[in-house]
């Protein structure tokens, strides 16, 4: 089995630009940016999926995405932020990261990269809804 890229990173075996770093995570410079500045923050030990991510760990996860998203825009002169994590589907590297990605307006990027869609009706919206509630018990 191939050894995973970002564990290859966090090794020091492949090159990164480093943004920051702490025991528990490391976040680098997206080689193929959305926009210059795109960031992209994991965990240091190999968790493919966010259910992965022990409880315990996702606040400060989350923690310093919310650090790095406020340092992107102050550093670049951003006015906002594009924060995502693909799990599982359209998962690059099968190792958790979260994408902070800097945004003006009108620079490109057109929200989600795929067709929105609309509830049927309200009952549908609601059904959804109660699925989701049931799942989180």
């Amino acid at each position: 089995m191939k050894l995973c890229v970002f564990c290859q990173i966090v090794a020091g075996k492949l090159p990164a630009e480093i943004v920051v770093e702490n025991n528990d995570a490391l976040a680098f410079l997206d080689k193929s940016p959305l926009q210059y500045g795109h960031v992209l923050l994991i965990p240091k030990p190999h968790i493919e999926t966010l259910d992965q991510l022990p409880p315990e760990r996702s606040g400060d996860f989350f923690k310093l995405t919310q650090m790095i998203s406020v340092a992107v825009e102050r550093g670049l002169g951003a006015e906002g932020t594009f924060i995502a994590l693909n799990n599982k589907v359209s998962q690059s590297v099968p190792h958790i990261h979260m994408h902070i990605v800097p945004r003006k307006k009108g620079d490109g990027l057109k929200g989600f990269f795929w067709p929105r869609k609309q509830y049927t009706s309200d009952e549908h919206m609601a059904e959804t809804a109660a699925k989701i509630r049931e799942a989180l018990q």
